[in-house]
């Protein structure tokens, strides 16, 4: 593992020096992101899989633009996958178009706003038949919903960042667990796809 992070660190290297030398690095913004991260032993579990811990999750994006953003930032605010081809539109001044799902970051990158989005939705389907999940994270909560099963997750990011304690039945969090669950339901109504009515019968 330690040996293709560091091939990929010196790919990395090969493609950022290549900008220096053409003249073209103050003007490009390259972003640098994973699909996922490793377990690694964390969890008692190793490599990847429908696990949504913080180390799975919790996944590098790294932007440099130095015409357009300040280097050395370290920013703390929730930000998703889908909102990369928003902030790459943004950053070049094109439009994004309606059927785009995402948030345009440039406002979070150029420290104008601490934060874009107060949640994340994170979805795996591993089986399509068996086991589907999706984890909702907020700056202090994270839930997770297994697909026609009567088990979840929910932790305290906040009291519990290492996620030791599974807080789905227990009735303190009871009323985080139907909001968080609720988002997920609003989440997803809201990416269901409908024609436009025409008329009323």
């Amino acid at each position: 593992y330690y040996t293709m992070v560091k091939l990929i660190d010196q790919q990395m290297g090969r493609i950022l020096a290549c900008l220096e030398e053409r003249g073209l690095a103050e003007n490009t913004l390259v972003v640098f992101t994973s699909d996922h991260g490793e377990l690694l032993g964390d969890h008692g579990l190793w490599m990847k899989g429908p696990f949504h811990y913080e180390e799975l999750i919790r996944i590098p994006l790294i932007v440099r633009w130095p015409e357009g953003i300040q280097a050395g930032q370290s920013i703390q605010g929730l930000c998703s996958h889908v909102d990369l081809v928003p902030t790459i539109l943004a950053a070049i001044g094109a439009s994004v178009p309606d059927e785009i799902e995402g948030l345009n970051a440039m406002p979070l990158l150029r420290a104008e706003k601490a934060s874009i989005r107060d949640h994340v939705v994170i979805e795996c389907v591993d089986d399509p038949n068996h086991l589907r999940l999706k984890t909702i994270v907020t700056e202090d909560r994270k839930l997770t919903y297994y697909h026609g099963e009567g088990f979840g997750e929910l932790y305290d990011l906040a009291q519990d960042p290492d996620e030791i304690h599974n807080r789905w039945d227990d009735p303190q969090y009871g009323k985080d667990r139907i909001r968080l669950t609720a988002r997920i339901a609003d989440h997803l109504e809201r990416l269901e796809r409908r024609p436009e009515r025409r008329s009323y019968a």
